[in-house]
């Protein structure tokens, strides 16, 4: 431990910790569940971490998504994860003896709604999250619930084409309607969509589609991210009907960049790539286009079809709060890269982690004082981890190297605070070990509490608390004075 420079932290701040349920949950088909798109990603034995990156970004062909719901040959992790979905009571009593005062994590909707397209939802699965959701509040860690972290039934996918169909707006609202009216009263933060910016990045599980679907897939995903904030539009204008103290708050991956030089080139460039990243959280806190976007739209030959009622929803129900996660910079260099929001360089400057993630603690005080700048929001750090191996000695886990990247990046949030931010939670990546969102692996390990369970889902499931478990405490315990 080290004392912190920075540290401001208020007295009321929510430390603690973050999963997805599609990552964490297993029990694919417990209480009427059907598969959503994180089911139908098998484990991609023997490929390059770098390799397993440029599939996630091709996404996946309606065929393929047929052939994995049928298939046999390949071990599909996240149907697995860490079996939370049965175990979450002694998971969350080891989160409490950390001392967390927050636990972010997801509804699964396709445990509410297992198609999607229901009219009413599954009693079963409601009342599971009744008792998971109990059981946080008893251990006195607030929730932080997002209503959509990559789990959209498949049935959205094979029947409807994914967001990018209208249809999915009153759907989704549905669900997010009932989640409201049942656990309003106990969940007063609620994040609509989880990263909902990451439409490039993860066309498949952000929005649903499958990659040979449309003829112009860009203009696809900017018309099924409309759709997505039109619907959390629509969960917001309910929510302030209801007579509940409500949080509804969007999210973003940073995808903020900084420019490879000072020639005014690569300076305008990283420029107009912020500004695209901006494009989300604009519209959803300023409550119309910008400018800057309609340009990009028309230069690029998109058309996003967008109703009167749909503006007026956009402008009436603007977001209370910005959720972000953060694990590495970027950036833009004019010689190399285009004007497009997934053209980006790696910081030759810095460190990485073994899946090529450059390590930038500054880059989080970077990113959180420009987001507070523009909006004068609350924000919550909803996701900031260090994923790597850890290897077991003699029933121990030595991982200084996460200490290490989480105190430097705890100090900047501090440091943040200190400069205006209303930074009001920070919630660390896969407190215990979850299955990787990228890669289908559990040997990308986040935790602060060990999971003994292969990339295959072989081990006997026992939790092992890591160095990291005491260091985390400690942290909690001094409101982040010593790091």
């Amino acid at each position: 431990m080290r004392k912190n420079s920075y540290p401001h932290f208020p007295e009321n701040f929510l430390w603690g910790g973050a999963i997805a349920a599609n990552q964490a949950e297993g029990a694919f088909t417990a209480d009427g569940k059907k598969p959503n798109t994180s089911d139908v990603q098998p484990y991609l034995k023997g490929l390059s971490n770098q390799e397993i990156q440029e599939i996630e970004k091709e996404g996946m062909t309606l065929k393929q998504v047929r052939e994995h719901l049928d298939d046999t040959s390949h071990y599909y992790p996240k149907r697995h994860g860490i079996d939370f979905y049965h175990t979450y009571e002694a998971d969350l009593e080891l989160l409490a003896e950390m001392g967390f005062k927050t636990f972010r994590t997801s509804i699964d909707w396709s445990r509410i709604f297992p198609n999607g397209d229901e009219r009413e939802p599954n009693e079963e699965a409601l009342s599971h999250y009744a008792r998971m959701i109990d059981k946080i509040i008893s251990l006195d860690m607030e929730p932080i619930i997002t209503m959509l972290h990559y789990e959209t039934p498949i049935g959205i996918t094979l029947h409807y084409g994914g967001w990018q169909n209208k249809q999915v707006i009153d759907m989704f609202a549905r669900y997010g309607k009932v989640l409201l009216d049942r656990f309003g009263g106990q969940v007063k933060y609620w994040i609509v969509i989880n990263q909902i910016n990451m439409i490039q990045i993860e066309p498949f599980l952000s929005l649903a589609l499958c990659s040979d679907q449309f003829e112009n897939q860009e203009e696809a995903e900017y018309q099924a991210v409309h759709n997505q904030m039109v619907a959390s539009a629509k969960i917001k204008e309910y929510a302030k009907e209801l007579p509940f103290d409500l949080e509804i708050g969007t999210m973003v991956a940073d995808g903020t960049t900084y420019p490879y030089s000072c020639k005014p080139d690569d300076v305008v460039l990283a420029m107009r790539h912020n500004r695209m990243q901006y494009f989300f959280t604009d519209v959803q806190f300023n409550g119309v286009y910008p400018k800057y976007a309609l340009n990009y739209f028309a230069e690029n030959k998109l058309t996003i079809e967008m109703t009167a009622e749909e503006k007026r929803l956009l402008k009436e129900n603007t977001l209370d709060y910005l959720t972000i996660s953060y694990y590495f910079s970027q950036m833009v260099d004019s010689s190399r890269n285009e004007d497009k929001p997934e053209s980006v360089t790696p910081n030759p400057m810095l460190p990485e982690s073994p899946w090529g993630w450059k390590i930038d603690p500054q880059g989080l005080y970077h990113t959180l004082s420009q987001y507070a700048d523009r909006y004068q929001k609350p924000i919550i750090i909803a996701e900031n981890g260090f994923g790597t191996y850890d290897e077991v000695e003699h029933g121990q886990i030595h991982d200084d190297y996460r200490v290490d990247y989480l105190s430097k990046h705890i100090e900047q949030v501090g440091r943040a605070i200190y400069d205006g931010a209303r930074v009001i939670a920070y919630c660390a990546w896969g407190p215990i070990d979850i299955v990787s969102c990228s890669s289908q692996q559990m040997s990308k390990r986040y935790g602060f509490i060990y999971v003994d369970l292969d990339d295959e889902g072989r081990g006997s499931g026992d939790r092992i608390k890591k160095d990291s478990f005491d260091w985390y405490k400690q942290v909690i315990e001094t409101n982040g004075e010593q790091i």
